[in-house]
């Protein structure tokens, strides 16, 4: 499997003379899009243009599709990103890649995959997040945000189970934070949503709150939470839509990066 030349190879090889600028062109327009059969492009290169990898949405693509985005994905980068994966999809990956190193975390149909070639070299880490969920239940979620942080190149610490139905488990997690320095916090609740706003109460870092679907009755898929994050008086706390891990992840290490780069 080949991995594609990076935006900056090309350009250090056009100056130092190793390639025209018409082979240049050839190499860059490659960059910008790849087509899987007629399901779909995939944006190979968003990474180097955004800072946020293009990352595979699997709970609507078929086995099939997921096959064919995942070789292009492969062959481009070396590494895939695949989200709300169910445990069938992924025997299939499985056994159409059996070379590939297949990570999934989650449960049986809500998986979160990275899936890398042998030769595939984790960025170095550049800024530190920390992710926190009220509950358990929530964790399913945040598996999103620690793997697109992770291939960001930045450092995840994660605290789970700390909610506000036993608040005085927040008190450890926060002082870790506050001494490890970190650039963003990602926080997941379901329920009546409060852990985000209490955490945004008490730091001065960026706090991004992400309401999960979890909950009784009534407001109970989420609505709630999110309702209730959005009517936050902290100020500090900003807020995705429901279950968006993989959003709240991006913008935190986004977040993280830019901070780092600052300090260098």
């Amino acid at each position: 499997m080949k991995t594609m030349t990076s935006t900056r190879k090309v350009l250090e090889d056009l100056a130092a003379g190793i390639i025209s600028i018409d082979d240049a062109e050839k190499e860059l327009r490659a960059f910008a899009i790849g087509r899987i059969g007629d399901i779909g492009l995939i944006d190979v290169s968003r990474q180097e243009r955004t800072g946020v990898p293009e990352v595979v949405f699997a709970e609507t693509k078929t086995a099939d599709n997921l096959v064919q985005i995942l070789q292009l994905l492969i062959d481009n980068n070396g590494v895939a990103l695949l989200t709300r994966m169910n445990q069938k999809k992924l025997g299939e990956i499985k056994k159409a890649y059996p070379s590939l190193t297949i990570e999934s975390k989650g449960s049986e149909d809500h998986l979160t995959v990275l899936a890398h070639s042998k030769s595939w070299i984790e960025p170095q880490k550049r800024g530190k997040i920390a992710i926190l969920t009220a509950g358990t239940s929530d964790v399913i979620y945040a598996r999103e945000a620690e793997a697109i942080a992770r291939l960001m190149g930045v450092e995840a610490l994660t605290f789970y189970d700390v909610g506000v139905a036993g608040i005085h488990r927040l008190v450890d997690p926060i002082q870790k934070i506050v001494d490890e320095d970190v650039d963003a916090i990602v926080v997941f609740a379901g329920m009546e949503g409060a852990l985000p706003t209490v955490v945004a109460s008490l730091i001065d870092i960026p706090v991004i709150g992400v309401p999960v679907p979890t909950g009784y009755g009534h407001g109970g898929k989420g609505e709630t939470a999110l309702a209730s994050m959005l009517q936050s008086c902290a100020p500090g706390l900003s807020v995705v839509n429901i279950g968006n891990g993989l959003g709240a992840g991006s913008v935190a290490s986004l977040i993280a990066r830019r901070a780092a780069s600052k300090k260098e």
